[in-house]
Parts: C-alpha cells; sequence; structure tokens
C-alpha cells in the first residue's frame, strides 16, 4: 500500500460524516505511490483509515474502511464481498435469478458493480484505484459464487475520467451473449455483452412487478427497451403496445414476448414524445401507461430542461388515461430528486386538467441500497398515480 495521504479538514469532515468520497481539492498531500490503496490521515495526522486512491481523478480517494490497518488483501475483499452477497440470498430465492450483488458505496465497495445473471456475473470496476485490485477482487467473486464466467462491462466512460482504458472484457470462464432470466414468474432475455447497463436493467424488478399488478385494459408502455414492462403488463392487460424508438430493442422485444407466449404485445417504433402527441389528437385512451425514459439530466446544467422533459410526458400520458386508470412513472437522473420529481408530477397533473391521485411513492429495490449519508448512490425515483373518475 502507498505512503499515507494527507487530506483537509473539510475532507475529514465529509468522511466522518459518512461520505467516503475525497475530491482532489481536498488532497493535502497525495500518496506516495501508484493507484490501490493507501491509508489516510487528518492535518494533524489523525489517522482517518484506508481508502482507495486514484491519480488521475478529481474523486482522489475513497474510503473503504475506517482501521488503518486493513490489508485490503484477498482475505479482506473476500470478507467484503461475502457480507453484500449474504444480503441478497433471500432476494434470489423469491422468484428471480438475476440481481445486483455488489451497489458500490451502497455496499460499503466504492466503484465496483456486480451484477447476477443465473450463472454468470458482470462486474464493472469504476476507479484506478479499485482496478489496481481487480484480481483479489475476480478471484474471491468465483469463490464465492462459483459463476460460471466474469464478464466486465469497463465500457463505461467514467472509467475515461480515471485514466483507464474502455472495454468490454472476458475475466474468467465464459459468458452467452444472451441470458434468461426469470423474474416473478416473466421470462426475458438480458444481453451481458451488449445490453445498456450491465444487460438488462435490474434495477426496476419490483416497479415491473407493482405495474403489472395494477394492469388491465389497454395499456402502454413508453420507453420500452426490450419490453420487461410491457411483459408484467400484459399478464393482465388485454393488450399492451410497447413502444421505443430502437427497432434493433424492440425486435427484442418481441422476441421475449414470444419467449412468454405472449400474443398480446405490439410493437411500435416511434419517438415517444411525438406518439403521445400524436396519441392525445386522436382521443385515445388507454386503462394503464407506463412511463419508464432514460436519464433526461446527465449533470445539474440540464436539470431544468429534463424537468421540463419529465412534465411534457407525464402530462400527455395522464391525458391519455381512461378515468380510474392508473400510470406508473419513473426517472432515472439522479440529479432530479425525489423532491423535484414529485413537484414535476403536481405541476403535470394539474396541466393535464385531470385529478391524479398518488397511490405510491417507489424507490430502488433491496439489491440497490441508497445510503442515506451518500446521496449518489440513490438515483431511481418512481410514483403510482391513477385518474380519478369524476
Amino acid at each position: 500500500m502507498s505512503d499515507a495521504a494527507v487530506i483537509s479538514a473539510r475532507g475529514a469532515r465529509r468522511w466522518l460524516g459518512g461520505h467516503p468520497w475525497i475530491f482532489k481539492s481536498d488532497v493535502v498531500r497525495p500518496p506516495a505511490g501508484p493507484a490501490g490503496g493507501a491509508p489516510v490521515t487528518d492535518p494533524s495526522g489523525r489517522p482517518l483509515g484506508v481508502a482507495l486512491w486514484s491519480p488521475t481523478s478529481e474523486i482522489s480517494l475513497r474510503f473503504v474502511s475506517r482501521q488503518m490497518d486493513a490489508a485490503l488483501d484477498q482475505a479482506w475483499w473476500r470478507e467484503r464481498l461475502a457480507a453484500a452477497l449474504a444480503r441478497r440470498a433471500e432476494l434470489l430465492d423469491a422468484g428471480t435469478n438475476a440481481c445486483r450483488l455488489v451497489h458500490g458505496e451502497g455496499d460499503g465497495l466504492p466503484s465496483l458493480v456486480v451484477d447476477r445473471y443465473d450463472r454468470w456475473l458482470v462486474v464493472q470496476l469504476l476507479s484506478a484505484g479499485l482496478e489496481a485490485f481487480r484480481a483479489p477482487v475476480i478471484t474471491a467473486l468465483g469463490e464465492l459464487t462459483g459463476a460460471e464466467g466474469i464478464l466486465a462491462r469497463n465500457d463505461v466512460s467514467v472509467r475515461a475520467r480515471e485514466g483507464l482504458p474502455r472495454a468490454v472484457e472476458l475475466l474468467s470462464g465464459a459468458v452467452p451473449e444472451t441470458v434468461e432470466v426469470r423474474e416473478h414468474g416473466v421470462r426475458y432475455l438480458a444481453a451481458p455483452h451488449t445490453g445498456q447497463k450491465t444487460g438488462a436493467f435490474l434495477d426496476q424488478r419490483e416497479a415491473r412487478l407493482l405495474a403489472g399488478t395494477v394492469s388491465r385494459g389497454r395499456a402502454l408502455d413508453l420507453f420500452s427497451y426490450h419490453g420487461s414492462f410491457a411483459l408484467h403488463l400484459a399478464t393482465r392487460a388485454d393488450h399492451v403496445r410497447a413502444v421505443d424508438s430502437s427497432a434493433a430493442a424492440l425486435a427484442r422485444a418481441a422476441e421475449n414476448a414470444a419467449l412468454n407466449g405472449r400474443t398480446n404485445i405490439e410493437c411500435v417504433e416511434a419517438d415517444a414524445f411525438d406518439f403521445l402527441r400524436d396519441e392525445e389528437r386522436a382521443g385515445a385512451r388507454y386503462e394503464t401507461i407506463v412511463l419508464d425514459p432514460p436519464a433526461f439530466a446527465k449533470n445539474r446544467a440540464s436539470i431544468s430542461g429534463a424537468l421540463r422533459g419529465y412534465r411534457e410526458i407525464n402530462r400527455r400520458a395522464m391525458r391519455l388515461l381512461a378515468p380510474g386508470g392508473f400510470l406508473y412513472t419513473a426517472s432515472c437522473s439522479y440529479h432530479v430528486g425525489k423532491d423535484d420529481f414529485l413537484g414535476m408530477l403536481g405541476l403535470a397533473a394539474g396541466e393535464s386538467g385531470r385529478r391524479m391521485i398518488l397511490r405510491a411513492v417507489t424507490g430502488q429495490p433491496t439489491d440497490h441500497p441508497e445510503v442515506l449519508t451518500i446521496p449518489e448512490t440513490g438515483y431511481l425515483k418512481g410514483a403510482l398515480v391513477e385518474a380519478g373518475t369524476d
């Protein structure tokens, strides 16, 4: 491990207050060695713990332990990973074969993501400090899970900011191009090598179940991607329209519908904003609608524009609801907070001219833990609303 890093009093307060990130501006003296682990003290020499050190990153240090003697060796990684896996044991026994095993800072393992798809793992090593421990991390994961293959989806842009190459790499065994996921009675194909995120949107698993329980009549799934919401809607609805702008995504959605023997799903290639506008002009009505768009706010500067976009699609969706119909709507934009999201829904409801009743507010599932002192661990929020009958 490197020589000790020294951080400012402000940085020390941040860590002692429960947030593991130390920014470059709060590093008084960086560690002498390369990326990896480093003990950390405050300016007076008081020991603070051990952190992952990333020399080129704006987030220079990511604390992993308050113990100065934490070795970050094979045994340490195995113990920390085993604790994260143990927290998911009941989930994997309760109707699904796919879930997030490690949610980075949410599990005390900063910049590490591990998703399980049946007998295979997909990982992301998102910092230079973590990359230095690739070997013990992957070895421990293989031993703890017995995975038949481990794939690294290290093709994300954040690695470039860490001075790391971007690539999809097979780290052990073999990982198939598609994996069949079982989720509360529904099956769909995840694509570990090429799909969004690590192959599928595991964070909406419980929301999909919720939407399926209220689904009925004519249903609409906007920003459908591979149709995982549509599949749940189709268990109760008479007919489901799955709308997405990607023909390739809809081809997979159709494949997933066939996998489940669903003949009541219609795939529609269209821009969601244009589709909603046209349906509103046509006076269409739906008993169930799902809005699960991609992140509209990529940074703080785009928050205002993102809220306008969310407001428009929700307003139009509310106008399409039949009396007593349900809308499940979500945002995965971290920069749009929960209060902003609910405030936006209130404005959209007012503009829709409909009486909208809030039935549930949703967050992340248990395998994506949100730590109260680390707001960055929480990004997903959703709401189930019902159109009044008067």
